[in-house]
């Protein structure tokens, strides 16, 4: 088990009500307040008028910005570093999921940014910069931007779609009833990142970090038994808020305390995926997941162990032929993905062989994936993605 640092400043308030909180949480930072959304949803749930209520009856000024899509352009970001300057804004309150989370995060860095070029500051990541205090009303269960410094966004001019280290929200509302409007195609894609997020520190060659192996595969069988709930049943209180208690903790590094590193590799991936096709991430994810995990373990049969531990603890199989339990296993994954509606392949999305080399190439960028769980090359990325057509 290795060394880490635990340090999650982000005060976080869960459960039905909570929203009342939300003046007595952004009252220290000052009155002038940017409202960041994404594409109307919070206004036809109700969720845009409660919060507005609450902003006018404790005398704040609110300037708004809309519109912030599904994987946030930095077009966005610029817009709202202009609006922070220009209105003297003291705190950014984002009311929506990631993409709108992880906008108002580069959006709250890029306030103090020193220079024009927001594209660079993503690029040249690193934490602890100055930021504009952010307090998050959360309304869907996936990435966990909630309760972490990350944040991914998309350049569509040089289809890139890179992730950076800006800053921890300081507190962060999370109702579950905010989630009951998520449609079942979100829903699902939603699960299929929290798992992934997950997976990729569970596949990791620390063989001995008993409490993160425990919570992950904790949170994987809580996603797989909830999901399907909250898909059929869109107001179960106790299905949705399982899940979003999940997707916080899945991204918040707390599963891999004490793990190598892994470079995440099938987020890199898909992340590239996201930048050229613009597609839903989680979708990306579920795609590409079991097909990551057969090509490394043919790649690799030392692997085989921690897919045998995966199939008995998490997919809840039984055998004694340990190579053919690992493959079980995998199977069983990606019948679950299909099971919650979410395609499978890549043909599917209308996607091509037309960019993988350039897409591989990025992915593994400086070396990032030479110590994954199994290493891989440029040359292994493009076969894994034409594994997924």
């Amino acid at each position: 088990m290795l060394n880490y640092i635990h340090n999650i400043p982000t005060r976080l308030y869960f459960g039905k009500g909570q929203i009342s909180h939300l003046t007595e949480v952004l009252e220290p930072f000052g009155k002038n307040v940017l409202l960041t959304y994404g594409g109307g949803s919070i206004r036809k749930t109700g969720l845009y008028d409660t919060v507005m209520a609450l902003l006018k009856e404790g005398g704040f000024a609110v300037t708004e910005l809309s519109g912030i899509a599904p994987n946030p352009r930095i077009e966005s970001v610029y817009e709202g570093v202009r609006l922070c300057k220009e209105h003297h804004i003291n705190v950014i309150l984002a009311v929506g999921g990631g993409s709108t989370i992880d906008c108002s995060k580069a959006i709250a860095v890029g306030r103090y940014y020193e220079g024009d070029d927001l594209w660079q500051m993503i690029c040249s990541s690193r934490p602890g910069r100055k930021a504009l205090p952010l307090v998050d009303v959360l309304t869907i269960a996936a990435t966990g931007s909630e309760f972490d410094p990350g944040g991914v966004i998309t350049n569509l001019s040089t289809n890139e779609k890179l992730g950076a280290m800006l800053t921890y929200p300081a507190a962060s509302i999370c109702d579950p009833t905010y989630t009951f409007t998520v449609p079942k195609d979100q829903t699902a894609a939603g699960s299929a990142d929290i798992m992934s997020h997950i997976i990729e520190g569970y596949f990791s060659r620390t063989p001995d970090s008993d409490l993160s192996d425990g919570i992950a595969e904790t949170v994987l069988k809580s996603v797989m038994k909830n999901a399907p709930i909250a898909i059929r049943e869109p107001d179960n209180y106790s299905a949705r808020a399982n899940l979003m208690a999940d997707a916080s903790v899945a991204c918040s590094h707390i599963p891999e305390y004490g793990k190598q590193s892994t470079g995440w590799p099938c987020h890199a991936m898909e992340h590239e995926l996201s930048a050229y096709y613009d597609i839903t991430h989680g979708v990306g994810l579920a795609i590409l997941t079991p097909r990551w995990m057969r090509y490394i373990l043919q790649k690799d049969p030392s692997a085989t162990e921690r897919f045998v531990r995966f199939a008995r603890n998490v997919m809840g199989l039984e055998g004694t032929d340990e190579a053919a339990l690992a493959q079980a296993g995998i199977d069983a994954l990606e019948a679950y993905f299909k099971s919650t509606g979410i395609p499978m392949t890549l043909s599917e999305l209308k996607i091509g062989t037309e960019h993988f080399e350039e897409m591989a190439a990025h992915a593994n960028r400086g070396g990032r994936l030479d110590h994954a769980y199994v290493p891989l090359t440029a040359e292994d990325l493009v076969k894994i993605y034409q594994a997924c057509l």
